[in-house]
């Protein structure tokens, strides 16, 4: 079992660097989480990802950040989001590795939001979805028709990448069940509202029914 810090592990275009944080000994699920655009500066150190790898770390979900293609320690050339989703299915499939037997759960931010979600929406292997700083232009909401997963969105009341009224739009296009949680006064990267972000994914993740199996 990798402990905490940074590695690098087997993807499509070499390897793929990674930070691993453990969880707790029973862990109800395990977290994989994706980042923003490659192009302008997104990484695993992303403030958004950090603090949601704190709310996974908060419920003893172990955690996996890594970096897409061509970023930080990992191989390969930024590929438009196809070679992209490739390496979230490796992300997928090292967590998988390291916790068999327990359900995954994918949080993407932005850029890792579009290219993840749908891939981890058609993994058997998960069971939870969680929809950070979504982008309209680019979300695939109609992917989402018939994914009937639980799934969280987290929203900036002022993204300038996702107004609230064209999410709104496009999540009437996805199956349920879905909760969106609109953070008041926060822009696309939830500047100054990175707690409020934190707790919104702990309070949906700690409801009654995501109580760790006995």
């Amino acid at each position: 079992m990798i402990q905490l810090g940074t590695f690098t592990f087997a993807g499509p275009a070499g390897p793929i660097e990674g930070l691993y944080k453990p969880g707790s000994e029973r862990p109800a699920r395990a977290a994989i989480l994706s980042h923003p655009h490659p192009s302008f500066g997104g990484t695993m150190h992303n403030k958004v990802v950090f603090r949601s790898a704190k709310a996974f770390e908060r419920l003893g979900y172990p955690s996996l950040r890594y970096n897409f293609r061509g970023v930080g320690r990992s191989a390969g050339s930024f590929e438009e989001g196809i070679g992209e989703a490739e390496d979230v299915r490796a992300a997928l499939d090292w967590m998988a590795h390291e916790h068999p037997g327990i359900p995954l759960l994918h949080c993407g931010f932005s850029f890792g939001n579009s290219v993840g979600t749908p891939v981890a929406s058609a993994d058997p292997r998960v069971d939870r979805l969680v929809c950070l700083g979504t982008a309209t232009a680019s979300f695939p909401f109609q992917q989402l028709a018939d994914v009937a997963l639980p799934k969280l969105f987290v929203q900036g009341a002022h993204d300038e990448h996702g107004p609230l009224d064209e999410l709104r739009a496009g999540l009437a296009r996805v199956a349920q069940p879905w909760q969106l949680v609109v953070v008041e006064d926060a822009d696309h990267f939830f500047t100054g509202h990175l707690e409020d972000l934190e707790a919104a994914i702990v309070a949906h993740l700690s409801a009654p029914s995501e109580d760790p199996p006995v």
